[in-house]
């Protein structure tokens, strides 16, 4: 989302109320008090939108990762990912890369003692009719509250990659 665009308007549309506000008071309309609620209710929506045009929301995109699913997480070290049985092993390896960046947060706290974020990735098999299977592929590791540059162990694992059916051309 662009909230600079949103911002602007909202200032535009504060300035506008004010402008209102000073004239009911200055022609005296019975309606003055509730033109000032007005204004600074505008006036805190407009900082607020402010607050998020900074960027609060951004993601940056890793090229080559594909969607996924996230289908747990405990909030605080452990989240796992589902993802299509056709992946590669190069889509996947930036798809762990994708999914740790997106899930990373300075407010996750480690339980267990265990310091890091596990981002595991998993896709479903079905052996038979009615059955179901997950198949872990792989799984990446950073440092929980410290965001470093290559401080990520990504882990792809290949007797999983064996598993998966064979692509038909």
């Amino acid at each position: 989302m662009d909230f600079t665009i949103y911002t602007q308007w909202s200032a535009y549309l504060t300035i506008s109320a004010l402008i209102l506000t000073i004239l009911a008071f200055a022609l005296k309309w019975g309606v003055r008090f509730r033109f000032v609620g007005i204004t600074g209710f505008m006036a805190v929506l407009t900082i607020g939108l402010f607050g998020l045009s900074l960027g609060l929301f951004s993601r940056t995109e890793v090229p080559g990762s594909v969607r996924f699913i996230r289908v747990y997480d405990n909030g605080a070290n452990q989240v796992v990912i589902s993802v299509p049985p056709t992946i590669t092993e190069t889509e996947l390896r930036a798809t762990l890369l994708q999914a740790s960046n997106d899930y990373f947060s300075y407010g996750r706290g480690a339980r267990a003692g265990d310091k890091n974020l596990t981002v595991r990735a998993r896709t479903m098999l079905h052996p038979k009719p009615g059955v179901s299977q997950p198949l872990y592929l792989g799984q990446a590791r950073s440092a929980l509250g410290i965001e470093k540059e290559g401080g990520m162990d990504i882990e792809i694992f290949k007797k999983s990659f064996a598993k998966l059916p064979k692509k038909t051309s």
